[in-house]
Protein backbone atom coordinates (compact mmCIF):
# COMPACT_ATOMS: atom_id res chain seq x y z
CA UNK A 1 0.00 0.00 0.00
CA UNK A 2 0.82 3.35 -0.84
CA UNK A 3 1.70 6.05 1.56
CA UNK A 4 3.83 9.56 2.49
CA UNK A 5 7.16 7.47 2.31
CA UNK A 6 6.69 5.26 -0.70
CA UNK A 7 9.35 6.68 -3.33
CA UNK A 8 7.68 6.86 -7.21
CA UNK A 9 9.04 5.80 -10.11
CA UNK A 10 7.46 6.23 -13.70
CA UNK A 11 7.96 5.54 -17.32
CA UNK A 12 6.98 8.66 -19.80
CA UNK A 13 6.18 8.82 -23.42
CA UNK A 14 3.80 8.93 -25.86
CA UNK A 15 2.10 6.74 -26.36
CA UNK A 16 2.40 4.69 -23.57
CA UNK A 17 -0.74 2.20 -23.28
CA UNK A 18 1.50 -0.58 -24.23
CA UNK A 19 4.20 -0.35 -21.91
CA UNK A 20 4.90 -3.24 -20.11
CA UNK A 21 7.69 -1.49 -17.59
CA UNK A 22 4.95 -0.83 -14.51
CA UNK A 23 4.28 -4.52 -14.27
CA UNK A 24 8.13 -5.79 -14.30
CA UNK A 25 8.97 -3.24 -12.22
CA UNK A 26 6.50 -2.98 -9.66
CA UNK A 27 6.78 -7.09 -9.23
CA UNK A 28 10.31 -6.54 -8.17
CA UNK A 29 9.65 -3.79 -5.46
CA UNK A 30 6.68 -6.32 -3.82
CA UNK A 31 9.05 -9.14 -4.34
CA UNK A 32 12.27 -7.28 -2.58
CA UNK A 33 9.94 -4.97 -0.18
CA UNK A 34 10.56 -2.44 -0.90
CA UNK A 35 8.27 0.87 -0.63
CA UNK A 36 8.54 1.95 -4.18
CA UNK A 37 6.04 2.20 -7.11
CA UNK A 38 5.79 2.76 -10.72
CA UNK A 39 3.36 4.03 -13.16
CA UNK A 40 2.95 4.37 -16.73
CA UNK A 41 2.44 8.20 -17.79
CA UNK A 42 1.15 9.42 -21.34
CA UNK A 43 3.13 12.85 -21.80
CA UNK A 44 2.73 14.94 -24.57
CA UNK A 45 5.92 16.37 -26.54
CA UNK A 46 4.49 19.80 -25.59
CA UNK A 47 4.42 19.04 -21.47
CA UNK A 48 7.86 17.38 -21.34
CA UNK A 49 9.79 19.88 -19.56
CA UNK A 50 7.08 20.44 -16.91
CA UNK A 51 6.30 16.63 -16.49
CA UNK A 52 10.05 16.72 -16.06
CA UNK A 53 9.48 19.52 -13.18
CA UNK A 54 6.71 18.19 -11.85
CA UNK A 55 8.48 14.78 -11.16
CA UNK A 56 11.20 16.47 -9.51
CA UNK A 57 9.35 18.67 -6.93
CA UNK A 58 7.04 15.59 -6.21
CA UNK A 59 10.18 13.83 -5.35
CA UNK A 60 10.19 10.90 -7.85
CA UNK A 61 13.45 8.98 -7.31
CA UNK A 62 13.48 8.29 -10.99
CA UNK A 63 11.98 7.65 -14.36
CA UNK A 64 12.12 5.92 -17.51
CA UNK A 65 11.75 7.64 -21.08
CA UNK A 66 10.51 5.96 -24.23
CA UNK A 67 9.38 7.15 -28.19
CA UNK A 68 9.02 10.33 -28.51
CA UNK A 69 11.37 11.91 -25.83
CA UNK A 70 14.83 10.02 -25.63
CA UNK A 71 16.53 13.14 -27.26
CA UNK A 72 14.23 15.91 -26.15
CA UNK A 73 14.40 14.95 -22.50
CA UNK A 74 18.35 16.02 -22.73
CA UNK A 75 16.82 19.57 -22.56
CA UNK A 76 15.85 19.04 -18.99
CA UNK A 77 18.60 17.36 -17.57
CA UNK A 78 21.70 18.58 -15.93
CA UNK A 79 24.26 15.71 -16.65
CA UNK A 80 24.88 12.99 -18.70
CA UNK A 81 26.49 9.77 -18.56
CA UNK A 82 29.38 8.90 -20.96
CA UNK A 83 27.19 6.70 -22.67
CA UNK A 84 24.16 8.89 -22.89
CA UNK A 85 26.23 12.24 -24.38
CA UNK A 86 27.55 9.81 -27.40
CA UNK A 87 24.29 8.41 -28.06
CA UNK A 88 22.73 11.39 -28.00
CA UNK A 89 19.62 9.85 -26.41
CA UNK A 90 18.19 9.22 -22.59
CA UNK A 91 15.98 6.37 -21.02
CA UNK A 92 16.63 6.89 -17.56
CA UNK A 93 16.71 9.45 -15.36
CA UNK A 94 18.22 9.61 -11.81
CA UNK A 95 16.13 12.31 -9.77
CA UNK A 96 18.63 14.50 -6.94
CA UNK A 97 20.12 17.53 -6.52
CA UNK A 98 21.10 17.28 -9.87
CA UNK A 99 18.43 15.58 -12.47
CA UNK A 100 21.50 13.32 -14.20
CA UNK A 101 20.28 10.81 -17.64
CA UNK A 102 21.43 7.53 -18.55
CA UNK A 103 20.93 4.82 -21.48
CA UNK A 104 20.50 1.53 -20.30
CA UNK A 105 19.31 0.00 -23.82
CA UNK A 106 23.21 -0.71 -24.84
CA UNK A 107 23.63 -2.55 -21.44
CA UNK A 108 20.66 -4.43 -21.63
CA UNK A 109 21.62 -5.50 -25.49
CA UNK A 110 25.19 -6.42 -23.61
CA UNK A 111 24.06 -8.01 -21.21
CA UNK A 112 21.26 -10.61 -23.16
CA UNK A 113 24.32 -11.35 -25.21
CA UNK A 114 26.71 -12.00 -22.08
CA UNK A 115 24.19 -13.80 -20.01
CA UNK A 116 23.05 -16.02 -23.44
CA UNK A 117 26.84 -17.29 -24.00
CA UNK A 118 27.25 -14.72 -26.42
CA UNK A 119 30.13 -13.29 -25.47
CA UNK A 120 31.00 -10.04 -28.17
CA UNK A 121 34.76 -9.47 -27.08
CA UNK A 122 36.78 -10.05 -30.07
CA UNK A 123 34.04 -10.83 -32.58
CA UNK A 124 32.87 -9.32 -35.54
CA UNK A 125 29.37 -7.57 -34.73
CA UNK A 126 26.76 -6.20 -37.13
CA UNK A 127 23.85 -4.32 -36.78
CA UNK A 128 21.14 -4.20 -38.86
CA UNK A 129 19.70 -0.31 -38.88
CA UNK A 130 21.01 2.80 -37.69
CA UNK A 131 17.98 4.55 -35.44
CA UNK A 132 18.02 5.07 -31.81
CA UNK A 133 18.37 1.56 -30.60
CA UNK A 134 21.07 0.80 -32.93
CA UNK A 135 22.54 3.40 -31.64
CA UNK A 136 22.64 2.66 -28.37
CA UNK A 137 24.06 -0.71 -28.50
CA UNK A 138 26.51 0.45 -31.25
CA UNK A 139 27.93 2.86 -28.65
CA UNK A 140 27.86 0.44 -25.87
CA UNK A 141 29.68 -2.62 -27.44
CA UNK A 142 32.09 0.50 -28.64
CA UNK A 143 32.58 1.44 -25.04
CA UNK A 144 32.47 -1.78 -23.58
CA UNK A 145 32.95 -5.02 -25.02
CA UNK A 146 35.94 -4.90 -26.51
CA UNK A 147 34.69 -6.39 -30.31
CA UNK A 148 37.28 -7.55 -32.77
CA UNK A 149 34.79 -5.04 -35.45
CA UNK A 150 31.83 -3.24 -35.66
CA UNK A 151 29.65 -3.00 -38.96
CA UNK A 152 26.63 -1.01 -39.32
CA UNK A 153 24.05 -1.65 -42.29
CA UNK A 154 21.32 1.09 -42.36
CA UNK A 155 19.05 2.73 -45.25
CA UNK A 156 19.34 6.57 -43.87
CA UNK A 157 22.81 8.13 -45.12
CA UNK A 158 23.03 10.57 -43.09
CA UNK A 159 21.68 9.07 -39.99
CA UNK A 160 24.22 5.79 -40.22
CA UNK A 161 26.78 8.22 -41.52
CA UNK A 162 26.85 9.84 -37.87
CA UNK A 163 26.69 6.89 -35.87
CA UNK A 164 29.67 5.98 -37.39
CA UNK A 165 31.58 9.19 -37.04
CA UNK A 166 30.15 9.17 -33.10
CA UNK A 167 31.77 5.53 -32.64
CA UNK A 168 34.92 6.59 -34.28
CA UNK A 169 34.92 10.07 -32.71
CA UNK A 170 34.21 9.08 -28.94
CA UNK A 171 35.27 5.63 -28.31
CA UNK A 172 38.50 3.53 -29.54
CA UNK A 173 36.90 1.37 -31.65
CA UNK A 174 36.78 1.69 -35.60
CA UNK A 175 33.40 1.31 -36.94
CA UNK A 176 32.20 0.70 -40.37
CA UNK A 177 28.77 1.68 -41.86
CA UNK A 178 26.98 0.96 -45.64
CA UNK A 179 24.03 1.41 -47.15
CA UNK A 180 21.83 -2.02 -46.49
CA UNK A 181 20.67 -3.95 -49.85
CA UNK A 182 20.59 -7.48 -50.16
CA UNK A 183 23.90 -7.74 -51.45
CA UNK A 184 26.04 -5.74 -48.47
CA UNK A 185 23.67 -8.09 -45.90
CA UNK A 186 24.46 -11.23 -47.65
CA UNK A 187 27.96 -10.28 -47.72
CA UNK A 188 28.50 -8.86 -44.02
CA UNK A 189 26.74 -11.66 -42.72
CA UNK A 190 28.68 -14.27 -43.92
CA UNK A 191 31.38 -12.13 -42.01
CA UNK A 192 29.70 -11.35 -38.73
CA UNK A 193 29.70 -13.30 -35.83
CA UNK A 194 26.74 -11.79 -33.86
CA UNK A 195 23.92 -10.53 -36.06
CA UNK A 196 22.15 -7.60 -34.02
CA UNK A 197 18.74 -6.80 -35.75
CA UNK A 198 17.87 -3.24 -34.54
CA UNK A 199 15.04 -2.02 -36.97
CA UNK A 200 10.98 -2.42 -36.50
CA UNK A 201 10.68 -4.92 -39.26
CA UNK A 202 9.07 -8.37 -37.96
CA UNK A 203 7.21 -6.30 -35.03
CA UNK A 204 3.51 -6.51 -34.64
CA UNK A 205 1.51 -6.12 -36.29
CA UNK A 206 3.60 -6.96 -39.79
CA UNK A 207 5.05 -9.96 -37.95
CA UNK A 208 5.83 -12.35 -41.04
CA UNK A 209 8.15 -9.65 -42.33
CA UNK A 210 12.24 -10.12 -42.05
CA UNK A 211 15.35 -8.60 -43.29
CA UNK A 212 17.11 -12.02 -43.31
CA UNK A 213 16.13 -15.47 -44.17
CA UNK A 214 17.47 -18.71 -43.64
CA UNK A 215 19.97 -18.90 -46.83
CA UNK A 216 21.55 -15.95 -45.75
CA UNK A 217 21.90 -17.49 -41.79
CA UNK A 218 24.12 -20.64 -40.97
CA UNK A 219 25.07 -22.59 -38.08
CA UNK A 220 27.53 -21.26 -35.60
CA UNK A 221 25.84 -17.26 -35.93
CA UNK A 222 24.73 -15.56 -32.95
CA UNK A 223 21.24 -13.52 -34.18
CA UNK A 224 19.70 -11.43 -31.66
CA UNK A 225 16.44 -9.64 -32.36
CA UNK A 226 15.77 -6.64 -30.08
CA UNK A 227 11.48 -6.80 -30.92
CA UNK A 228 9.92 -8.85 -27.87
CA UNK A 229 6.45 -8.74 -29.74
CA UNK A 230 5.70 -11.20 -30.96
CA UNK A 231 8.48 -13.27 -28.74
CA UNK A 232 9.78 -15.79 -31.89
CA UNK A 233 10.04 -13.09 -34.64
CA UNK A 234 10.47 -14.28 -37.99
CA UNK A 235 13.92 -13.82 -38.09
CA UNK A 236 14.31 -15.82 -34.78
CA UNK A 237 12.42 -18.35 -36.98
CA UNK A 238 14.67 -18.19 -39.97
CA UNK A 239 17.60 -18.56 -37.86
CA UNK A 240 16.72 -20.97 -35.95
CA UNK A 241 15.95 -23.51 -39.30
CA UNK A 242 20.08 -22.43 -40.33
CA UNK A 243 20.75 -23.73 -36.83
CA UNK A 244 22.06 -20.23 -36.02
CA UNK A 245 22.08 -19.72 -31.69
CA UNK A 246 18.93 -17.07 -31.37
CA UNK A 247 18.47 -14.42 -28.03
CA UNK A 248 15.22 -12.81 -28.16
CA UNK A 249 14.24 -9.41 -27.41
CA UNK A 250 12.91 -9.61 -24.00
CA UNK A 251 16.22 -10.43 -22.68
CA UNK A 252 17.56 -6.83 -23.92
CA UNK A 253 14.27 -5.53 -22.35
CA UNK A 254 14.49 -7.14 -18.90
CA UNK A 255 18.26 -6.53 -18.77
CA UNK A 256 17.61 -2.77 -19.58
CA UNK A 257 15.26 -2.49 -16.52
CA UNK A 258 17.54 -4.19 -14.28
CA UNK A 259 20.23 -1.30 -15.04
CA UNK A 260 17.58 1.34 -14.22
CA UNK A 261 16.59 -0.15 -10.92
CA UNK A 262 20.30 -0.34 -10.07
CA UNK A 263 21.30 3.08 -10.91
CA UNK A 264 18.03 4.27 -8.43
CA UNK A 265 18.17 2.07 -5.73
CA UNK A 266 21.33 0.52 -5.98
CA UNK A 267 20.31 -2.94 -6.12
CA UNK A 268 20.47 -6.28 -8.25
CA UNK A 269 17.11 -6.77 -9.67
CA UNK A 270 15.78 -10.49 -9.94
CA UNK A 271 16.06 -10.50 -13.75
CA UNK A 272 14.60 -14.12 -14.17
CA UNK A 273 11.15 -12.59 -12.17
CA UNK A 274 11.24 -9.14 -14.71
CA UNK A 275 11.20 -11.96 -17.14
CA UNK A 276 8.63 -13.71 -16.09
CA UNK A 277 6.37 -11.07 -15.53
CA UNK A 278 7.16 -9.89 -19.03
CA UNK A 279 6.14 -12.85 -20.43
CA UNK A 280 2.97 -13.50 -18.61
CA UNK A 281 1.51 -9.84 -19.56
CA UNK A 282 2.89 -10.44 -22.92
CA UNK A 283 0.81 -14.04 -23.16
CA UNK A 284 -2.20 -12.39 -21.19
CA UNK A 285 -2.08 -9.34 -24.02
CA UNK A 286 -2.15 -11.86 -26.73
CA UNK A 287 -4.86 -13.95 -25.33
CA UNK A 288 -7.19 -10.93 -24.84
CA UNK A 289 -6.66 -9.67 -28.09
CA UNK A 290 -7.76 -13.15 -29.86
CA UNK A 291 -10.38 -13.34 -27.76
Amino acid sequence: MMDAKTKLFCVIGDPIEHSLSPAMHNAVFKKLGLNCAYAAFRVAPENLGSAVKGMKVMNFGGANVTIPHKVDVINFLDELSEEARIIGAVNTIKFGEKLVGYNTDGYGALKALVNNDANPENKKILILGSGGAARAIAVMLALTGKVASLTMLGVIEEELKKLVDDINKGTKIRATGKMMSEETKGEEIARADILIHCTPVGMHPKKDETLATKDMLRKGLVVMDIVYNPLETKLLKEAKKAGAKTIGGIEMFVNQGAASEKIWLGIDAPVELMRRVVLKELKQRKSRSTA
